[in-house]
Formats: C-alpha cells, sequence, structure tokens
C-alpha cells in the first residue's frame, strides 16, 4: 500500500510541470526552460523526500567533498542507473548539471523535451563517432558560455551488476579538450539495485544512494594526462565502492 502511495505522490508531484513543459515546449524556448529547470530542481527535492517519507530510502550526499571545487569543472562518474541523473541534478543543482546522454533518451515523454531544451548533449545511438564528437563539441561551447557543470559517464552504458565497467576515453577526450576545464571524479552507489522495473520498489525501501566527489585534477592537457586521469579516476570509485559496501545497512556514512 506504501509503494502505491508513494507512486502517486511522485507521480502528482511532477504531472503538472510535466504537463506545462509538453503545452510550451513548440513555441517558447524560455518557458520550455522554466519548466524544465523547475522539474530538475524543485521535484528532485521533493520526490526524494517523498521516497525517505514513504519508503525510508536515504539519498546520502557528502556535501563536504563540495566545498573545494573549482569555480566550473568537468564530471567523471561511474553509471549505475537513470536515477544518477536525478541524483547529480539534486547534488550539484539543476540548473547546473548538464549531461552527455544517449539520443534514445530524447525519445522517453518529457525527459526527451527537458534535456532538449535545457541544452544537454544527446550522442547519436547509431550515428557515426565523428557525428557523436560534433555533438561534443557544440555542448562544449555551451556549458562553456552558460556557467554548466558536464558530467559524462566514461562507462558508457549502466552497469547491472554495480561493478565498474571499462572507461571508454573518446568522449571524454573530446569533452576536456572542448572546455580546457579541470576534472571533478565522482562516485555513486546504489543505483543498480534499483534499475529494473520489477525490483524498484522493493530494494528502495530502507534502501540507500551515495554520492561524493573523490577527487579534482588539473585540466589535463595532453593524452597521456587524459589516460592517467581516467586510469585513476576508475580505481579510486572501485575503491570507493568497496569501503561503502563494507558498512552496515543501516549505515549513514559517506
Amino acid at each position: 500500500m506504501l509503494s502505491f502511495i508513494t507512486l502517486l505522490f511522485c507521480l502528482g508531484e511532477i504531472a503538472f510541470p510535466a504537463l506545462m513543459l509538453c503545452l510550451v515546449y513548440p513555441f517558447s524556448k524560455r518557458a520550455a526552460l522554466f519548466w524544465s529547470d523547475y522539474i530538475t530542481c524543485h521535484c528532485a527535492r521533493v520526490v526524494f523526500a517523498l521516497l525517505g517519507f514513504y519508503r525510508k530510502f536515504r539519498l546520502l550526499e557528502d556535501k563536504k567533498s563540495l566545498e573545494n571545487l573549482p569555480p566550473q569543472f568537468v564530471v567523471i562518474s561511474n553509471h549505475q542507473s537513470l536515477f544518477d541523473i536525478v541524483v547529480y541534478l539534486r547534488f550539484f543543482g539543476g540548473k547546473k548539471a548538464r549531461f552527455v546522454a544517449k539520443d534514445t533518451l530524447g525519445c522517453v515523454p518529457m525527459v526527451g523535451k527537458m534535456l532538449k531544451s535545457q541544452g544537454h548533449c544527446m550522442i547519436p545511438r547509431h550515428g557515426s563517432p565523428s557525428v557523436a564528437m560534433l555533438s561534443i563539441d557544440s555542448f562544449s561551447g555551451r556549458v562553456l558560455s552558460g556557467g554548466k557543470t558536464p558530467i559524462i559517464f566514461p562507462e558508457g552504458t549502466r552497469t547491472r551488476d554495480g561493478n565498474v565497467g571499462q572507461f571508454y576515453a573518446a568522449g571524454f577526450r573530446r569533452l576536456v579538450e572542448g572546455t580546457s576545464l579541470p576534472v571533478a571524479v565522482c562516485a555513486l552507489d546504489g543505483g543498480w539495485q534499483i534499475s529494473r522495473l520489477d525490483s524498484l520498489f522493493k530494494n528502495l525501501h530502507r534502501g540507500s544512494y551515495r554520492v561524493k566527489v573523490l577527487k579534482v585534477f588539473p585540466f589535463p592537457s595532453t593524452k597521456d594526462e587524459q589516460k592517467n586521469v581516467l586510469e585513476e579516476a576508475r580505481e579510486l570509485i572501485k575503491n570507493q565502492l568497496d569501503e561503502w559496501r563494507k558498512l552496515p545497512p543501516s549505515s549513514d556514512a559517506v
């Protein structure tokens, strides 16, 4: 019963702004951006509050790790679930976070309009590598001029078992070369347990999502530096996941 109530409240919270976004999207970019920002800023907070109240679900954010970040930076992270996007919107601020995502998300009702109106990077799933690189180039210009925080998942796809997959260099290199920004390595854990619809509400109950900034690297200007950042980032994330998974289920540690 509580699962059903939680679902109703979550749907109710996003229903009106989602409807407004769909209505104004064809006519006004400014209005579409307003409702997209409203969804990513306000609704994300409310949805996590509802999940915490009804399902005892905890979002555990290491806010102290945000204190020494530079004014603008590129984020690289492991990837476990579509909920990762919502977590980072909450962690870094919905008006600032911008993602490198597959263009298939553009076909999802509301989500596609939100991503497009906010200027996220939509990589063609079946396009040529040159088209993907041009998409990242355009994205780099937008985040720099808008003072946004670009976020990329070097694994390229979600991991089903929560382990860290291989990090691919092409998109990451293009993004850092196009922005010349420092690189913040972040880890998150918990999304893989709620990535499937059939286990979503079962694992939400008394579950948790952890997120933390692990290290900030200065802008890696050469290919060797970029390779070293990716390799060290993957090890840092793996080690952080190991530490988190040693904690008792009731722990609030991040």
